[in-house]
Order: C-alpha cells, then structure tokens, then sequence
C-alpha cells in the first residue's frame, strides 16, 4: 500500500477498450487548473503555471495548445507495481533524465545522465514522477527552445501548478492508464 491507497484495488476490469480522445481544457477562473475528459469522466487536473498557450516556448511555465499521442509509460518500479496499460512500458532508474538544453544536441529526449550532469531528473524524491505519460511534444520535427519534457504526470497536493505539464491525482492517473495507448489523441484546448 503506497500513498494510504491499495493500488489492487485500482487495476480495471479485464476487458478495457482504448480511449480515442482525451481532452483538457483551461477550467474558467483557474489559470493553472484544468479539466481532463476520457469518455464520460471529467478529472480535476492541474497545468502550467502560465495556463495554456498556442505559442510554447522553453522554460515559459505554459501547457502547450495542440493535439498529442502518448509515446510511453515511465514508473517508478521501487514504488509502484507495473501499470495496467495499453502503452509501451519502462521502469525510471536513477539516471534517467531529459535534456531541456535547447542548445544541445539532445535537446527534448531521455538521457542518462550522472549526479553532476544537467537535465531534468525523472528519478525524485516526491511523487510527482511515479508515473509519467511521455507525450510527443515537439517532436516531428523537434525544434529548439519550443518546449520540452511535457508530461502528464502525477498532481502536487492541492494541485499546484506545473511547469508546463498536465498533473491529475495518482488514483485516477493510474486508472485511467488502463484505457490509453499509442492512438490515443490527447487535444489541449
């Protein structure tokens, strides 16, 4: 048992059907808070602390307009047992990181990285990366300084804003895993 919560208790029926879409919106009079819709469900999220914007840049602190398809599943195995997903999993090791440097060649992709090397640590002591859906993002073509490591992960508590990314409560991230795959369209509006 991990946060006070029987993570049996959230594995889904066996037979699930991938979400097409999943929407998230700007929730009106919450600039950092959001509404996520898979189906019928709508779930309190938070986003960027510069709410979202059709224009993201690196480092703004906005949640990027656009349509999205999830590209993996990074878990903190030590953590949490394996996720039940439609998606392509892999287990976050202490040097896992991801390169928000626009300057280098890297730049928006996984890296192992040392103790004394930059890049954002996906390994943490909170819980905010226990699970993170890894979103294709300024990918194809990948272009420097227009954003980078843009997840949908797990919420601060009282849901504080993120620097660009879409957070919701681990319960109902970890359920609605169940329901995502490489087709799911995630549209941010």
């Amino acid at each position: 048992m991990r946060y006070g919560i029987d993570m049996r208790a959230m594995v889904p029926d066996p037979i699930v059907r991938q979400i097409a879409l999943i929407r998230v919106a700007r929730r009106p009079g919450f600039p950092t808070r959001g509404w996520l819709w898979a189906g019928l469900t709508r779930i309190p999220v938070a986003i960027g602390r510069s709410g979202i914007v059709a224009n993201k840049r690196e480092g703004d602190g906005a949640t990027p307009r656009g349509e999205f398809h999830p590209v993996r599943l990074w878990w903190r195995a030590d953590r949490l047992p394996h996720p039940p997903t439609l998606l392509p999993t892999r287990p976050i090791r202490p040097d896992d990181a991801w390169i928000e440097d626009p300057k280098h060649r890297r730049y928006n992709n996984p890296v192992s990285r040392g103790s004394d090397e930059e890049g954002d640590r996906l390994w943490r002591k909170d819980s905010l990366y226990d699970l993170i859906i890894e979103l294709d993002h300024n990918t194809r073509p990948r272009i420097a300084g227009r954003g980078s490591a843009v997840f949908v992960h797990v919420a601060r508590p009282g849901f504080g804003p993120t620097a660009g990314c879409v957070a919701l409560e681990l319960p109902r991230l970890y359920r609605l895993l169940s329901r995502i795959g490489r087709r799911t369209r995630i549209a941010i509006r």
